[in-house]
């Protein structure tokens, strides 16, 4: 199928159509730009919800039982679960798809696993780019799982309108998950497992963190709930849901809808715009060009901002 029929078929909601749309995404493909102007009128309605939090906390389960919670309200659901990438294939481990098997014939859900590809901050680079085709596909609900990240590796804040963090007991205390910089970018905080030993202790210091780190900066300000779940029986999830619709419901009131997609749209905007001028840098300057500023670097014969200053030259002019 040729590129108008592929988006014909994801706006009629064809997996292998999306599926197909998405692979173009992460191949990088020249017809990437053709691709974009062609799903443009048709995005920008779907709910995207990210999900991160450190290795072994219930990403994955949570987010299955999110899903079920989802269809049970007949809402169609997109997931990407950005997996590690393999060290020998490089592609994703696919582990999150595995433990969302029960979803895989529904035709009202979506999942796709894409490989970080040695890409930081927890997403694949093809990541908002996937979101964009989800969207058009006619997703009302998108959840973007992180990998098991650490800390400062947030990036799925720049993407969601809602964005959960889970933790787990004995996984670390309060001033842990201030260090790990999550308490800044969650919406909503997960203490899943909560039927283990400690949850009451992690939910309590957890409360504590997030009202000491509560500022009302420029106007009122949202007040994180903390949500105990079982995500393995399913218990709490629904109370979870209640939060991410409480959530949409406070940013409608304070016409802060549109916060989330002008958030993806500058870092769409600056990623694309970042590896062209990566791709215009090697093209013009040329591997030999920047071995030869290196040398008198190294040399100290020349500064590194200088050296860099001669790259921007060449690539202006």
């Amino acid at each position: 199928m040729d590129l108008d029929q592929l988006v014909a078929g994801a706006r009629d909601g064809t997996p292998r159509a999306v599926a197909r749309l998405i692979s173009l995404v992460e191949d990088g493909s020249p017809q990437l730009r053709e691709l974009a102007a062609a799903l443009a009128p048709h995005a920008g309605r779907a709910r995207v919800v990210g999900l991160t939090g450190s290795p072994g906390v219930g990403k994955s389960t949570t987010t299955s039982a999110l899903v079920t919670a989802l269809r049970a309200d007949d809402r169609r659901v997109g997931v990407l679960a950005v997996d590690p990438s393999s060290p020998f294939s490089g592609g994703a481990l696919l582990g999150d798809r595995v433990r969302m098997g029960e979803h895989a014939t529904d035709p009202g859900v979506f999942i796709r696993s894409m490989a970080t590809r040695g890409h930081l901050g927890g997403l694949a680079a093809a990541t908002p780019q996937a979101l964009r085709v989800l969207d058009a596909a006619g997703c009302d609900v998108i959840l973007v799982e992180t990998v098991g990240v650490g800390q400062s590796e947030v990036e799925v804040v720049a993407l969601a309108d809602t964005t959960v963090v889970l933790l787990a007991p004995g996984m670390g205390d309060g001033v842990q998950a201030a260090k790990a910089g999550i308490l800044e970018v969650g919406d909503v905080f997960v203490v899943n497992k909560a039927d283990r030993d400690g949850a009451d202790a992690t939910v309590r210091e957890l409360q504590h963190m997030v009202s000491l780190n509560r500022r009302e900066v420029s106007g009122p300000s949202w007040r994180p709930p903390v949500v105990r779940t079982v995500a393995a029986s399913g218990q709490g999830i629904d109370d979870l849901v209640g939060a991410l619709d409480d959530h949409r419901a406070w940013m409608a009131d304070h016409d802060r809808l549109t916060e989330g997609p002008r958030r993806r749209a500058r870092a769409e905007i600056e990623a694309i715009a970042l590896a062209d001028l990566r791709a215009r840098i090697r093209e013009l300057a040329g591997a030999a060009a920047l071995g030869e500023l290196a040398e008198r670097v190294v040399a100290g014969e020349l500064d590194p901002y200088a050296a860099a200053d001669e790259v921007v030259s060449s690539v202006r002019s």
